[in-house]
C-alpha cells in the first residue's frame, strides 16, 4: 500500500510541476492565479498522502493550507481582478496616443 501511496504522490507531484511552468509563462494574471491553486492543492495532496504513511499530525497542516488557499482566491478575486483590468485600460490609452 505504501508503494502505491509514494507512486501517487510522485505523479501528483509531477503534475504540480507542470503548473509551476503555466505559474512562470501564464499569460495572464488570471492564469497565475490559477496555477498557484495549483500548486497549492498539489502541496495538499502531497501531505495528505504522506500523513497517510507517517505522521497524522501533518494532516492539520494540510487543512490549514487549503484555509489559506481558499482565502488567496477570494482576495485575488475582489482585489486583484481590478489590477488586471486596469492595467487593460492603461494599455489602449498608451495605443490612442
Amino acid at each position: 500500500m505504501a508503494e502505491f501511496l509514494l507512486l501517487a504522490a510522485l505523479l501528483v507531484l509531477l503534475m504540480t510541476a507542470l503548473g509551476l511552468v503555466r505559474l512562470l509563462r501564464g499569460p495572464g494574471d488570471a492564469d497565475r492565479m490559477m496555477a498557484g491553486q495549483l500548486l497549492g492543492t498539489g502541496g495538499i495532496a502531497v501531505l495528505l498522502l504522506g500523513s497517510t504513511i507517517s505522521e497524522p499530525a501533518i494532516a492539520d497542516a494540510a487543512l490549514t493550507l487549503a484555509l489559506l488557499a481558499a482565502f488567496a482566491s477570494v482576495a485575488f478575486v475582489k482585489y486583484g481582478g481590478g489590477f488586471g483590468r486596469q492595467r487593460a485600460a492603461e494599455r489602449r490609452e498608451g495605443e490612442g496616443e
